[in-house]
């Protein structure tokens, strides 16, 4: 028996999760992966399509180049160039015959709207990490600290068990004292499982995210608007008329009323525009996949847990509308599952538990480490049975 008592032990010390004290968790994940895809796409798309316009205007010269008349000298050609870059308009007849003027500013402004299209789908992003982030990272710190430190109890509770039952000389009073404590619920430690069914009560987690998903969705459908009504009206438009008969120079006769310009970066702002409109309807797929997450409970990763002792939300129906803190931080708490050390030993012990032949008999991670340390889950029958037999 000696023996036996002590592989017993060995095994629960090696059951046991090592005290992690000092800084820790310093890798807390306080975005879901999907959420940080979309982060990084949603503002460094703009961001480098914006570099290669600019590398586009200083490689390739003036973004315009204007069909001069033969006797422009080459300053006068570089100064109509720079003229109608500046005012940027398309003068034409319309069919009543009136002169009308239609600007192009899009193309002038094109590197800079995708400068503030990257800081306005940054913006839902500030959001979360100063008015949630902070939030939760305290609560993923406790929670995953209480459910390693309960996880670390359950051994110790069956280390304790185990040295009371081999002192024990009568293993009548060893059962009766186990069956007392679980009746008066000794081994449940129910702080968390407050803590958690709190958080179904709170509710500005999860609204923070509704309100950052909501405004990507809102800038989404703002860079649609923007397209459509400004780039969509340029859009096919390669050359444009040029007035430089302006200022200075309204009076000179000798000069034409209108030059023919044409855009050399035209190519550009119609790949910004196409693949602006491609990435993002990509995106809206993905951030409604981020809003429906919040519909269901991740009820896996609450039956692992169910093995801890006082952590029964499932069976006890404990759960209601899924929209509130407590989802979000299980989304989280799934996203940080490698933090969770005592993850990894209930989901071994879970599929034991399922396979094992006496299910009716474990409930929890006690009575399973009680049965692997050689103690039964239970009072023996052959103990209930002299009792019986003693008191007829």
């Amino acid at each position: 028996m000696s023996l036996a008592h002590a592989a017993a032990e060995y095994m629960l010390s090696d059951a046991l999760l090592p005290d992690r004290r000092g800084p820790r968790l310093k890798g807390l994940r306080l975005e879901l992966p999907l959420d940080r895809m979309v982060k990084f796409i949603a503002v460094g798309f703009p961001l480098l399509l914006m570099s290669l316009a600019f590398a586009q205007e200083f490689s390739s010269g003036p973004p315009i180049r204007c069909f001069c008349p033969s006797n422009f000298s080459i300053r006068q050609a570089a100064y109509v160039d720079s003229s109608c870059w500046d005012s940027l308009v398309h003068h034409e007849l319309d069919e009543l015959g009136q002169h009308k003027m239609k600007s192009l500013w899009p193309h002038k402004a094109l590197p800079y709207s995708l400068l503030a299209l990257a800081v306005v789908m940054y913006l839902p992003v500030l959001l979360w990490q100063y008015a949630a982030a902070p939030a939760l990272s305290s609560d993923l710190l406790f929670i995953i600290s209480e459910l390693d430190k309960s996880y670390n109890r359950s051994i110790r509770l069956v280390q304790h068990m185990l040295k009371i039952r081999q002192k024990s000389s009568d293993p009548h009073v060893f059962w009766d004292e186990l069956e007392k404590a679980r009746k008066e619920r000794y081994f449940e430690f129910p702080l968390l499982e407050r803590y958690l069914a709190c958080k179904q009560r709170s509710h500005s987690l999860v609204a923070t995210y509704l309100l950052r998903n909501s405004l990507l969705l809102l800038s989404t459908s703002a860079i649609y608007m923007y397209l459509g009504h400004f780039h969509l009206d340029v859009f096919f438009q390669e050359e444009f008329s040029c007035s430089i008969k302006t200022g200075l120079l309204s009076g000179e006769t000798h000069m034409p009323h209108l030059i023919t310009c044409r855009l050399t970066s035209l190519s550009v702002l119609q790949i910004v525009s196409l693949s602006s409109i491609t990435i993002y309807t990509l995106l809206v797929p993905v951030i409604i996949y981020n809003l429906t997450r919040l519909c269901q409970w991740d009820k896996r990763l609450l039956s692992i847990y169910e093995m801890l002792p006082a952590f029964d939300l499932l069976s006890r129906k404990m759960l209601g509308c899924p929209i509130n803190d407590l989802n979000v931080i299980l989304l989280f708490l799934r996203a940080n599952i490698s933090e969770l050390i005592s993850f990894s030993w209930l989901s071994v012990l879970c599929v034991l538990k399922d396979t094992t032949t006496q299910k009716h008999n474990i409930d929890t991670v006690v009575d399973f480490m009680t049965l692997l340390a050689g103690l039964e889950p239970s009072k023996p029958k052959h103990l209930t049975h002299r009792i019986g037999d003693e008191n007829p």
